[in-house]
């Protein structure tokens, strides 16, 4: 094979379950926001009394904080991320969920004094609002509209300006953007206290890391097989081998709301 077709076969021979992204070291990058969003986790970890992280993953970055509080709870909705996070976060004695994302969370009303949730599908903000203390708080770093445009458009031509609707007056989904999750948020009855907002840039070195990508965060380009769109990676690699890494931009925001 030459080296298109091993790249191809490279990226799509990684396994896509959990969220480390250490495999693409070397083969692409990704700015990181300014507010560090790990960072406030594990400050705002280490004084919660009852905690919860909505669609965990696998539970990567929740493991990373050095302090978890006594009672800890995760959700996530695909099985096998929900074996990972119970094994990442078994340390801290985590309860984990398999919950489905637009489904109603699974735990008592005013139950914890902190909420969060990092790159989250489905942002049900009544139930964020149901399952948080009066006081409490939610802080969630969530993908903003347009993320990653520039590879969606090469794969798959020019895009509606919103390719992820709002799911309604209560919940938001990926690719939103904060004004529509302020609004969705304090339609629920929370209060917005913080929002920020970043576009980040990315490198793509070889196909092999597109590939991998894009089976990874599947709402990139949706639908997306090595099979069906190997005309524009064959472009994209011809690209990337005569002018180098294919740049796009990641659209993140920060979000913090309070119940009263």
């Amino acid at each position: 094979m030459g080296r298109f077709e091993d790249l191809l076969a490279e990226g799509a021979a990684v396994p896509t379950e959990g969220w480390d992204f250490s495999w693409f070291a070397g083969r692409a990058t990704e700015q990181r926001p300014s507010w560090a969003y790990a960072r406030l986790l594990a400050e705002r970890m280490a004084k919660a009394g009852a905690a919860l992280d909505i669609q965990t993953g696998g539970g990567e970055v929740l493991a990373s904080v050095p302090v978890a509080p006594p009672v800890l709870a995760v959700t996530e909705a695909w099985p096998p991320n929900v074996e990972i996070a119970r094994r990442n976060l078994d340390r801290f004695g985590a309860s984990v969920a398999e919950v489905d994302e637009r489904a109603d969370l699974p735990f008592p009303s005013d139950h914890f004094d902190l909420v969060v949730s990092r790159h989250p599908l489905v942002t049900r903000w009544d139930e964020v609002r149901r399952v948080l203390r009066p006081g409490g708080t939610y802080l969630s770093q969530q993908v903003g509209s347009g993320s990653v445009r520039e590879l969606t458009e090469f794969m798959m031509g020019p895009q509606p300006t919103s390719v992820h609707p709002s799911a309604g007056p209560l919940a938001t989904t990926a690719g939103t953007g904060p004004v529509a999750a302020t609004v969705s948020a304090e339609a629920s009855g929370l209060e917005v206290v913080d929002v920020r907002q970043e576009a980040l840039r990315m490198e793509f070195s070889d196909i092999a890391a597109v590939v991998h990508f894009l089976r990874k965060v599947i709402w990139i380009v949706p639908g997306f097989t090595v099979g069906a769109y190997l005309g524009r990676l064959a472009e994209l690699h011809d690209f990337m081998e005569r002018h180098g890494p294919f740049v796009s931009y990641s659209q993140r925001f920060l979000i913090e709301a309070r119940k009263s």
